[in-house]
Formats: C-alpha cells, sequence, structure tokens
C-alpha cells in the first residue's frame, strides 16, 4: 500500500470516521461539512434512484420522481446488477430494522 498502514490511508479513515457515526444527527452533521450541497444532492439522489430500482420501479417513473437523468439511473441499475451488492445488502437491511 505504498508503505502507508491501512490506518493512515486517507481512504480508510474516511470509512472509519463514516463508521464512528451513531445517530442520524451525526450523520447529517458530518455529511454537510464534508460535500457541497450539490454533492450532497448528488448521493442522495442517487441512493432513492438505487431504492427505487431495487423496489423494481421502471425507468420512466423512477425519472419523473426523481429527476435524475437516464444516464444517472442506468450507472446506478448497472452498480446493482453488477456492482458488489453493496445496495442490497443495505437495502435488506434497513427492511430488517423496519
Amino acid at each position: 500500500m505504498n508503505n502507508r498502514s491501512k490506518n493512515s490511508d486517507p481512504k480508510h479513515a474516511l470509512y472509519r470516521a463514516i463508521l464512528a457515526l451513531q445517530t442520524p444527527e451525526e450523520c447529517y452533521a458530518f455529511f454537510h461539512d464534508l460535500c457541497t450541497q450539490t454533492e450532497l444532492r448528488a448521493i442522495e439522489q442517487r441512493f432513492d434512484v438505487a431504492r427505487m430500482l431495487y423496489d423494481g420501479m421502471i425507468y420512466n417513473d423512477i425519472l419523473a420522481q426523481t429527476g435524475a437523468s437516464s444516464a444517472t439511473v442506468s450507472r446506478v441499475n448497472r452498480s446493482l446488477m453488477n456492482g458488489k451488492d453493496a445496495y442490497s445488502m443495505i437495502f435488506d437491511r434497513i427492511k430488517e430494522s423496519e
């Protein structure tokens, strides 16, 4: 890892910081400080699109409800189909906790 320990890797440090958040309020505050409003809206939109695709909604309904571009919906769908199954893992955990 280029002579850097895993703990000093900025990417690893970011994910550890996210895992240290304990409440939704802490998450809101952290991401508000970390991201610009535009970045945060884009992340939120992608997550919303992923949830809708996971729930079986069709592209046109997703486009109408989210305002996302067809390229964004397509990119998120590719992640759902060919990614590391993280969306499925999260959505399953959310459903289990409800």
